[in-house]
C-alpha cells in the first residue's frame, strides 16, 4: 500500500517509520527543505528510542523516502496522514491552521479515490471540517477517518509496533476496510482495533489525556497532604495500588506533568467543553494543582534558604519525562527559570536534553557534561526528571562535591534513608 505521511514531527515520523517497517510504501511530507534533507542523510529532529535505527534502515531498503513535494506524494498514495502541528490558541483551543492547510492542499492534488486520515490530535468536529475544506478543491471520491495516536514519548516504537489499542473514526465501510488492512501487522494477536464514529474518536484522544492527567495531579494533592499530616505518599500510593479498580498506573507524585500532549489536551478538552456551554470544573482543578506542583520545589528551596542569591544549584535532568529530549512545558524549566530570577545560578545536566536546553535558556544557565559535574559546588541538587542514570548515585561522592549536601528530589527517585545517612539534607514529595 502507498501511503504519505504530511508532517515529519514526532507523531508524523513514528508513524511513517512504523508502516515502512512493515513493509508499505511510505513517503514523508514536510515543507521544510533543511529537515527534508537532513532526514535523508539519517539525522533525526528528535530523541526516540530506536527511531533512528528504524528510519535509517527503511530510507536504504527504499520504502521510506521524505520528501517537499506534496502534490506528487499525495497523487501517488491510497491512503494520506495529516501528522501536522496543533498548536495551542489563544483561547486554549487547538489551533488548527496546519490541518486546514494540510486539507486544502490534499484537496487539490487528489487523482484517485483516497483516504484522508486525521492523526494528529484535533478537537471534536475537525474531520467534518477537513472534509468541507478537501471537498471545495476536488471532485474525486475521499474519506476522512479519524486515527488519534496514543504514542508515549519514550517508548512511541513499541506503542505503535504493540499498541494496547487503535482508534478508528469513520462511517464508511470502505475507509473501514482499508484501515483494517493497514493495521493488520499491528493488531494481529489480538489486539483491539476498535472502530466508532469521527467525533467519539476525536473526543477519545482528549479524554483519555485528561483523565491521566487527573490521576496525576490528585496524586500530588494527596501528596501535599501528606506532607502536612506527616504520611509518607509512597506508602499511600501502593496501598491504593493494589485495588483492582484504581490500578497503579500514573499514581507517582512529582513536580507535575509537562510534554507537548498534556497541557494542550487538557486545555482544548476545556474549551471544547466552553465553545458548547459546558465549564469543566475538575479540570480547571487538574490544572491549578499541577501550576502549583511545578512551584513545590522552589517554594521548599525558599522555606530552606530564606534568599537564593549568589547560590549554585545543580538540576537534574531537563525533559519533561526520561527518555525524550522534549523540554516543552517541562517542570525544569519553571525550576531554573524561579532561581535565575532570584539571583542564583544554575549548573544543569540531561542525558540528551542538552541542544533543547541550550535553545531555551541559552548561556544563563551552564551545561555539565556529568551529572556529577552539575553537582560540583552546588548549594543544593534539584532532581527534576527520573532518568535511570540519576536513580542510584554515587552519594558519598555527591556529599564530597556539593558545597551543601541538600537534595530537592522531584521525583521522589531517591530513598529518602539512604540519602539522609549519607549526610543530606533530603526534601521530597509527599515523604512526610
Amino acid at each position: 500500500m502507498r501511503i504519505a505521511v504530511i508532517g515529519t514531527g514526532y507523531v508524523g515520523l513514528v508513524a511513517g517509520a512504523c508502516f515502512a517497517g512493515a513493509g508499505q510504501d511510505v513517503t514523508c511530507v514536510d515543507m521544510e527543505p533543511g529537515r527534508v534533507a537532513a532526514l535523508r542523510r539519517g539525522e533525526m529532529p528528535l530523541y526516540e528510542p530506536g527511531l533512528e535505527a528504524l528510519v535509517r534502515r527503511n530510507h536504504e531498503a527504499g520504502r521510506l523516502r521524505f520528501t517537499t513535494d506534496l502534490p506528487a506524494a499525495v497523487a501517488a498514495s491510497q491512503v494520506v496522514f495529516i501528522a501536522v502541528g496543533t498548536p495551542m490558541g489563544a483561547s486554549g483551543g487547538a489551533d488548527l491552521q496546519y490541518v486546514l492547510t494540510a486539507a486544502g492542499q490534499i484537496g487539490r492534488a487528489l487523482r484517485h479515490y483516497t483516504v484522508v486520515v486525521d492523526k494528529s490530535t484535533v478537537p471534536v468536529g475537525t474531520a467534518d471540517r477537513v472534509h468541507a475544506v478537501i471537498a471545495q478543491h476536488t471532485e474525486h471520491a475521499f474519506d476522512v477517518v479519524s486515527n488519534p495516536e496514543f504514542l508515549k514519548e519514550g517508548a512511541a516504537l513499541d506503542d505503535f509496533l504493540r499498541p494496547d489499542r487503535v482508534i478508528v473514526g469513520t462511517r464508511s465501510e470502505r475507509a473501514r476496510q482499508l484501515m483494517r488492512e493497514l493495521y493488520a501487522p499491528f493488531v494481529g494477536d489480538g489486539r483491539a482495533l476498535l472502530f466508532m464514529d469521527p467525533r467519539s474518536a476525536e473526543l477519545t484522544k482528549y479524554a483519555a489525556n485528561a483523565m491521566l492527567a487527573t490521576r496525576i495531579s490528585f496524586m500530588n494533592d494527596v501528596a501535599t497532604l501528606c506532607e502536612r499530616v506527616d504520611a509518607d505518599v509512597e506508602q499511600v500510593r501502593q496501598g491504593m495500588g493494589l485495588d483492582p479498580r484504581i490500578g497503579s498506573g500514573f499514581l507517582q507524585p512529582g513536580i507535575g506533568y509537562g510534554g507537548s500532549c498534556f497541557p494542550k489536551d487538557v486545555r482544548a478538552l476545556m474549551a471544547t467543553a466552553h465553545d458548547v456551554g459546558l465549564e469543566l470544573d475538575l479540570l480547571k482543578a487538574v490544572e491549578a494543582t499541577n501550576a502549583r506542583q511545578k512551584r513545590s520545589l522552589l517554594t521548599k528551596a525558599l522555606r530552606h534558604y530564606g534568599d537564593l542569591s549568589q547560590r549554585t544549584f545543580a538540576v537534574w535532568g531537563l525533559s519533561f519525562k526520561p527518555r525524550t529530549d522534549d523540554m516543552r512545558e517541562a517542570p525544569s524549566v519553571e525550576i531554573i527559570e524561579g532561581l535565575l530570577t532570584r539571583g542564583a545560578r544554575v549548573q544543569c545536566h540531561d542525558p540528551v536534553a542538552r541542544d533543547a536546553a541550550r535553545r531555551c535558556f541559552a548561556d544563563r544557565v551552564s551545561y555539565a557534561s556529568t551529572c556529577y559535574d552539575a553537582a560540583e559546588g552546588a548549594d543544593g541538587l534539584f532532581l527534576a526528571t527520573e532518568w535511570s542514570d540519576f536513580r542510584h548515585p554515587d552519594l558519598r561522592r555527591l556529599w564530597r562535591l556539593m558545597r551543601q549536601p541538600v537534595i530537592f528530589d522531584g521525583r521522589n527517585a531517591l530513598d529518602p534513608e539512604e540519602a539522609r545517612a549519607a549526610g543530606f539534607t533530603y526534601f521530597g514529595i509527599g515523604r512526610g
